[in-house]
């Protein structure tokens, strides 16, 4: 997949040193459960655009060697989500408006794929899969204690789970990357988006699912990562964040 370059202007940060060595252990120490913790973090806006990840941080926090941090970072940076500096280090992407237009542009056209591969391969089950989605995104907006980046996921997470249930493992892997890339861009860009009518939008496109209308479905999903999209402020760049490493990782 063709590699876009950004350029982060983060400066360095200072981080807090963790309060117990081995405080997060119970992360688990493999390269894939690292990178999956620092993924997470990222798309939970724990860690902002422009987040400078220091190896010796990372390798307090998780408690291994800079190698095994390296390594995850690299796997991370695959998947666009954090960009390798020679000479600097990573740093968390920050995706320019262009990028940020690109992205969208691109999950227009994957994600009328997916609802037409959803449409003619779905069964009762990944049906009632997705409506326990849209039940679980209701009672999420409805808590108080629901965070907006834990609210944002879960709507995110409709759109991956969408394209699993069409049983192509590498579009699945596409949506997946390209969501959490469309979260760094409403986190830089800070989103408007209502929640409640994201969440009322997918029940509608479910619905037109459920009548085999495809070109309706289609239409409608277009519809809503436009509505997205729009909610940006794309207006101008934005400046990078600084914050504590460790404590972020440690929320």
């Amino acid at each position: 997949m063709p590699r876009a370059s950004t350029k982060s202007t983060a400066s360095p940060t200072t981080a807090a040193p963790a309060e117990n060595g081995a405080a997060a252990t119970d992360k688990g120490s493999s390269i894939e459960s690292i990178a999956q913790d620092i993924a997470t973090a990222i798309v939970e806006k724990r860690l902002p655009p422009g987040t400078w990840l220091r190896e010796e941080a990372l390798g307090r926090v998780y408690s291994v060697s800079r190698t095994k941090i390296r390594a995850a970072l690299l796997m991370l940076s695959k998947d666009k989500l954090i960009e390798m500096i020679p000479d600097k280090g990573a740093f968390v992407c920050q995706p320019t408006v262009q990028e940020a237009r690109e992205v969208f542009a691109v999950r227009r056209i994957l994600e009328s794929e997916v609802v037409r591969l959803f449409i003619a391969n779905a069964r009762p089950r990944d049906y009632q899969v997705l409506e326990q989605h849209i039940r679980f995104e209701r009672t999420a907006l409805r808590q108080t204690t629901t965070t907006g980046t834990v609210r944002e996921k879960v709507l995110g997470d409709f759109h991956v789970a969408l394209a699993e249930a069409t049983g192509n493992k590498t579009l699945a892997e596409l949506v997946r990357e390209l969501v959490a890339r469309s979260s760094l861009i409403a986190m830089l860009y800070h989103s408007s988006n209502d929640p409640h009518c994201s969440s009322d939008e997918h029940s509608d496109f479910l619905r037109i699912c459920r009548k085999g209308d495809v070109e309706s479905a289609v239409a409608c999903m277009i519809d809503h990562l436009e509505r997205i999209e729009a909610s940006l402020e794309l207006g101008t760049e934005k400046p990078d964040r600084q914050l504590d490493l460790v404590k972020a990782l440690l929320a």
